[in-house]
């Protein structure tokens, strides 16, 4: 089997150290292993594949002899140096918002739309990570019948903030216990003990940054500019996993039993629905686990060509990491 030599962009951070995991999990044929990231953390000692490696400060000369670099530093860095890694051979699977749009570079979640990862110019782009959570039962439904509008609101982890974000929660909760002011860094608001009804930047129609990605890349990735879609994100005290409630209007008739068989078919998707007995997805369960599962899959009342359900993710696994080893899987294979 072919090895192939693989950097990961900004290796210490919360996604980065899960591509390192799942890199492994999935034995990925590698030959060499390059760990780049800021400055600041150059220098420092990680361990991949039971060896010992230093971070490397990310420059342009970073990648010379890499045939696969997987970013996830943010937009700024991947603006900077995604086409350093390109001009020198690379193939680049970029976790940030910078190409996500981009005409040129295709958007990719390898179980809805595998063929687009082929018409690359060297750049990749891995979706949002509440959009790739959603279209997952978005697309079965699709190829069923195609659907007109959707209406979500979203219930995200601390995650989707980064490392920083997750220890902030914990923070907080230490501070709450011990009876001492809580500090807020990183959210608009304390988060414990709270829902904040703002993920990323207000736009001037009233949305954020969050909810038009959601609206823009599932257009993009579905190939249907037609689909009208409505999203509210909320941040939730939650350290893992995002959260969906979704309703769809198809053209056709579907019904609950229908959109079972459909998810239970789709790969990365599992049923979990059985309400007489609580039984439905919960962050609780999902963290750390590959699949998103779908539960209170249900007749939604407005009428016989609508449908509403919940769908649970692992927003650093699914949501970024994973989906980005898959699109590098797809490209050896």
């Amino acid at each position: 089997m072919k090895k192939y030599n693989v950097a990961v962009v900004g290796a210490t951070g919360a996604v980065g150290e899960e591509m390192r995991k799942i890199l492994e999990e999935r034995k990925f044929p590698i030959n060499n292993f390059k760990p780049l990231a800021s400055s600041r953390s150059a220098g420092r000692k990680i361990t991949f594949r039971g060896e010992e490696y230093t971070i490397q400060e990310t420059t342009a000369d970073s990648f010379d002899d890499i045939d696969i670099a997987l970013f996830s530093a943010g937009a700024s860095r991947s603006r900077e140096f995604a086409p350093y890694a390109v001009k020198s051979g690379a193939i680049v699977i970029d976790n940030s918002s910078c190409y996500r749009m981009d005409k040129d570079v295709p958007l990719v979640v390898p179980e809805v739309n595998p063929q687009d990862v082929f018409l690359h110019k060297g750049i990749i782009a891995n979706p949002n990570c509440t959009t790739i959570i959603m279209i997952m039962a978005l697309k079965p439904l699709y190829d069923y019948s195609k659907i007109k509008r959707i209406i979500v609101s979203s219930y995200q982890a601390a995650s989707g903030a980064g490392a920083s974000a997750m220890k902030e929660l914990s923070d907080q909760t230490v501070e709450w216990v011990n009876k001492k002011e809580i500090t807020v860094n990183k959210f608009q608001y304390q988060l414990l003990f709270n829902v904040i009804p703002q993920v990323d930047m207000f736009m001037p129609n009233g949305y954020t940054k969050e909810e038009m990605k959601m609206v823009n890349e599932t257009r993009k990735m579905l190939h249907d500019e037609n689909i009208k879609i409505s999203a509210t994100c909320v941040r939730v005290p939650v350290f893992r996993a995002h959260s969906e409630a979704v309703t769809v209007e198809l053209e056709d008739k579907i019904t609950p039993q229908k959109a079972k068989g459909l998810f239970n078919e789709f790969p990365g998707i599992k049923v979990s629905d059985d309400p007489e007995n609580s039984i439905y997805p919960m962050p609780l369960f999902l963290s750390g686990r590959d699949d998103c599962e779908v539960g209170r899959i249900r007749q939604d009342i407005n009428g016989e060509n609508w449908l509403s359900f919940w769908i649970v993710g692992d927003q650093i696994r699914k949501g970024a990491a994973l989906n980005a080893v898959q699109i590098a899987e797809l490209l050896i294979n």
